[in-house]
């Protein structure tokens, strides 16, 4: 960990320190490296950038080495804590649909709570930047936890439907509200190396989410109690980072670092015009609410008399798309304080980066959809076992972000690594999951495709964020971060969409084909709860009928998830090949 210091071009060839858009930084040349660590100041605070981001600044000043370590060793916890709740959550999430016999509507679900905290992180940035990271992070647990509190007192799919929303808001947003914490302390091109190890609990929380889940739900007082405990552990472990973010902005205070501002006198009318200044309100408004209506129909065109073709969804659609072109317009325009400026917003590197996100998850939602149902009904395994499996991509994708991370922090490029390396074997690893996701095959030939999938994921979910951030500066980090995850989480949203249409559109049709005649009056039950097809014994017509069903309607959603990487090519093909070692960033004592 050192302070970042900027020196001109040497004889021996060193990069001279740029700043976003390429042009040198300029430092005082009497203040060398070690000097600079010791006043734990990088030319000051940043007196243009919102307050938020001025105080974060001012933490990186005054903080010590000690506190360094401390709050990557929370931050760990956090991760640890999260992502082993978010493993077994998921692992039941299959047995609590169906404890309402809504199993087929598991993607389902998820659709909604996708769509709003893609969203919702659009406002958790500007509250990260007008109020203060602590500020962010406290509201992101305090939602998590709600959610939590609702899954465990859930009567009902569409209650376990709210919970899972604020759940999913309350979690993205409190990783998020991390992530853009790690990127306020690091330099760039050690940015994806530090945002990967503080993730590495995954690879230990992956093999506890199974047996977890199976305890609970086997073997111990069921999956309400499991939701319950973790409504206590999480705000209790969680807790502390923010805590430790209060004490050191109070010790930026004291140090006089962040100058009081002069209490400013105003009505409740003109308070509340200030903050929607500040918080770009028009053009947060326009854009969340464009997103909504235009991902809206996504969810609910199956309930239309017509379908594609019923009123209620043409208007959604042309009113969220006139909604996101008039965010556009504001932006370039009107806005006072824009959320994004609009040269960002068509940066080819953030465009690049948000394209790539969506590929990604819309393929990824395509091929892990019924995944965990699969294994077991398909392929004879435990809930456990299963699990395993399905986190093999967790796991392998966790250690390779941090080879990613290495590589980037070497070499400065994320370009290549990308578009030559990881786009190639994520398709064509895809496209043999359609040959051996089949009820004749072997579980060891998914295995070998969930390795190399896992592999290339490491680097596709580490290089658009660097891509986006290259082009940005400290003070629109948050903003950047949170629109490519808005896009990786309407990715997320379509290729759930896709999944679920290319699900009930073939699995009941192909189940009644070949259900044997004696079974077809339980039809219904087969279809609709996991628990009803896993009573059926191996080897048994009805059991081979519903194994038939789900090689058939699995073949689809594969294909789908592999085609669509020809668009992921396409935009990685937009970024800039930039050395990301020459570009400055923050400020203070960061790693």
């Amino acid at each position: 960990m050192s302070q970042p210091t900027a020196h001109p071009q040497t004889d021996s060839g060193s990069p001279a320190l740029k700043d976003q858009h390429g042009d040198p930084v300029v430092v005082d040349a009497s203040r060398d490296s070690n000097s600079a660590q010791d006043s734990g100041a990088f030319d000051g605070i940043d007196k243009e950038a919102q307050a938020g981001v001025q105080n974060v600044e001012a933490i990186a000043t005054v903080w010590s080495t000690k506190s360094i370590i401390i709050a990557y060793t929370l931050i760990w916890l956090v991760y640890f804590v999260m992502l082993l709740q978010q493993g077994a959550g998921n692992a039941l999430k299959p047995y609590v649909t169906s404890a309402f016999q809504f199993h087929s509507l598991t993607p389902t679900v998820d659709i909604l709570s996708f769509v709003i905290s893609g969203c919702a992180n659009l406002t958790v940035a500007k509250i990260l930047d007008v109020w203060g990271r602590p500020q962010g992070y406290a509201v992101s647990l305090f939602i998590a936890t709600i959610g939590l509190i609702m899954m465990a007192a859930t009567t009902n799919v569409e209650m376990y439907a709210a919970a899972q929303v604020f759940w999913s808001v309350g979690t993205n947003a409190l990783m998020y509200s991390i992530n853009i914490f790690v990127a306020d302390t690091t330099a760039l091109h050690n940015r994806a190396l530090m945002t990967a190890l503080t993730a590495s609990p995954n690879i230990i929380t992956t093999w506890l989410g199974g047996p977890i889940s199976e305890a609970f739900l086997l073997k111990g007082p069921g999956w309400r109690w499991y939701f319950g405990a973790f409504a206590i552990i999480v705000p209790v472990l969680c807790a502390p980072f923010v805590v430790l973010l209060l004490v050191n902005s109070f010790k930026a205070k004291r140090q006089g670092v962040i100058k009081k501002e002069e209490t400013v006198k105003r009505s409740p009318w003109q308070t509340f015009i200030h903050y929607a200044r500040e918080f770009d309100a028009v053009g947060l408004l326009l854009l969340t609410a464009g997103l909504a209506m235009f991902l809206l129909p996504f969810n609910i065109w199956a309930f239309q008399p017509k379908g594609w073709q019923s009123p209620l969804i043409i208007c959604l659609l042309v009113f969220g798309l006139v909604l996101m072109i008039l965010f556009g317009v504001w932006e370039r325009f009107f806005a006072p304080v824009q959320f994004i400026p609009y040269s960002l917003l068509s940066d080819r590197n953030m465009v690049g980066a948000c394209g790539l996100g969506t590929v990604l998850f819309i393929s990824y939602s395509c091929w892990a959809s019924y995944f965990s149902s699969f294994l077991q009904v398909v392929n004879g395994l435990s809930i456990a076992h299963a699990s395993y499996v399905v986190q093999i991509s967790s796991v392998g994708s966790s250690l390779f972000t941090i080879v990613t991370g290495l590589i980037i922090r070497y070499t400065g490029r994320y370009k290549a690594i990308t578009l030559y390396g990881a786009i190639p074997v994520y398709t064509l690893f895809m496209g043999l999951m359609i040959h051996f996701r089949t009820a004749d095959m072997n579980v060891g030939y998914i295995i070998m495709c969930q390795v190399f999938l896992a592999f290339a994921s490491g680097v596709l979910v580490t290089t658009p964020p660097i891509a986006a951030m290259s082009s940005s500066s400290h003070q629109h980090i948050a903003v950047v971060i949170a629109i490519v995850g808005m896009f990786s989480s309407i990715g997320g949203a379509v290729g759930l969409v896709i999944a679920g249409a290319i699900w009930q559109a073939i699995f009941p049709n192909r189940l009644l084909l070949y259900l044997p005649v004696e079974e077809q009056a339980n039809f219904l039950n087969i279809y609709g709860m996991l628990d009803v097809q896993l009573s059926y014994p191996m080897g048994s017509p009805a059991r081979i009928a519903i194994q038939r069903a789900y090689s058939d309607a699995q073949a689809m959603m594969l294909t789908a998830g592999t085609a669509i990487w020809v668009l992921g090519a396409v935009a990685v093909a937009f970024w800039r090949n930039t050395d990301i070692r020459t570009i400055q960033q923050v400020k203070g004592k960061v790693i």
